[in-house]
């Protein structure tokens, strides 16, 4: 989620489409992708902040002009699928009169920033600044272009890709990592001049450059690269189920495998409303923050089958849509890893991938499904691209053979 400082409440459709094909290009509300069941629309709301009314009425737009399916981004981003041509503009015209929707570069910031008693700084002001001093530069940045402002809260930033990483110090001091170069340490002013600076040099370029590009050195852009302890997931992927703010708490909850449609979005935000539940906060690794919900509200979500706990294999499973919802994928991924995550053994990951592309999970996993045109690859401590050990027969897999490692 960036910085509210590029957010506009109503936005001109003029140009929609425009972006869709330049190269590398990621979806927008009104540039969205084609994939195979449709245009998919990327909705970055101003804040990450939304009511359970507006969230549910923006699943009856998805319903309305796409396929019911809705997705939130590893970047805490909302995703609607199954539009089209002749439904795209009108459903970027209803969600942009109920939502604000952000502009501009990438910033991403904790979704309880502010409001997080253990954060060591506020990063909203210096989001705000690096948002506003990059105004200018959107149309010349490449689109996956993203600078993180972790501010050391309950909350962590440091899986999430940035050519730009900023992290807070004890001292109030902010370290800032450029591409692929070592932290450097300075105050808030400095690291917003040095952020919009790096940012205005890569705008020079041109959209094909990365941070990585004009500081060199380990391969940053992404944090790990070793296989993560089951990935890196303890509970909630990387969430505490249960985080305190200066006023109140929040509940985490996730979609499973990122996705949900859009009859559970809106009974589940029927839920909440009757819970008093009054605000959700979109947040990365596909959660959904309810602010001050109770425990029956909880309880609900599970039926509903959103992940509500941290002993639920499927925190340990990324899947993308596969081929039910892209041309690249030969397997129906979500499918398979729905099948296979309650017998995943409890010290293991496991990724389904539709193609090597690999786009739900970018690291290494204990294990990785791999759909390809003559089977299914099995990858053992590795990422979708990697050379499978073996092929699987699709067919005894759907039987419910698996030869999980180890087990």
């Amino acid at each position: 989620m960036t910085s509210a400082s590029t957010s506009a409440s109503r936005t001109s459709l003029t140009g929609i489409f425009s972006g869709a094909t330049r190269r590398g290009a990621c979806p927008s509300l009104y540039a969205p992708m084609q994939t195979g069941d449709g245009l998919l629309a990327r909705i970055r709301v101003a804040g990450g902040s939304l009511a359970p009314a507006d969230l549910a009425a923006l699943a009856k737009l998805a319903d309305q002009h796409g396929n019911g399916l809705i997705e939130i981004t590893a970047r805490g981003n909302l995703q609607v699928r199954g539009l089209r041509t002749d439904t795209a503009p009108a459903f970027a015209a209803a969600v942009a009169a109920l939502l604000p929707i952000e502009h501009g570069p990438t910033i991403d910031i904790s979704p309880i920033a502010g409001v997080d008693p253990t954060e060591i700084a506020d990063p909203r002001p210096l989001a705000e600044a690096i948002g506003k001093g990059a105004a200018g530069m959107a149309e010349r940045l490449g689109p996956k272009v993203s600078v993180v402002i972790d501010a050391s809260g309950q909350i962590s930033l440091d899986q999430l890709k940035a050519d730009i990483r900023l992290l807070a110090q004890s001292d109030n001091s902010w370290a800032v990592t450029l591409g692929g170069g070592k932290p450097q340490r300075t105050d808030a002013e400095g690291a917003a001049a040095t952020v919009l600076a790096v940012l205005g040099a890569l705008a020079a370029v041109g959209p094909e450059a990365r941070a990585a590009d004009l500081f060199p050195g380990r391969e940053d852009i992404t944090a790990a690269d070793s296989p993560a302890p089951s990935p890196a997931r303890g509970g909630l992927p990387r969430w505490r189920s249960w985080l305190d703010l200066i006023h109140g708490h929040s509940r985490a909850i996730a979609l499973p495998f990122g996705a949900a449609r859009s009859a559970e979005i809106i009974a589940l935000c029927g839920a909440a409303i009757a819970s008093v539940c009054n605000n959700m906060r979109l947040a990365p690794d596909h959660v959904l923050l309810l602010d001050n919900a109770p425990d029956d509200l909880i309880a609900q979500a599970g039926e509903l089958g959103f992940i509500t706990g941290a002993d639920d294999p499927r925190n340990r499973v990324s899947a993308c849509i596969g081929n039910q919802g892209c041309a690249s994928g030969h397997i129906a991924a979500r499918d398979i890893a729905a099948q296979f995550a309650p017998r995943l053994p409890a010290s293991q990951s496991l990724h389904v991938s539709g193609c090597s592309k690999g786009c739900a999970h970018p690291r290494p996993a204990d294990v990785t499904l791999v759909g390809q045109p003559d089977g299914i690859g099995l990858v053992f401590a590795g990422r979708a691209g990697d050379t499978p050990s073996k092929l699987l027969d699709a067919a005894a897999l759907g039987a419910g053979t698996f030869p999980f490692q180890g087990g």
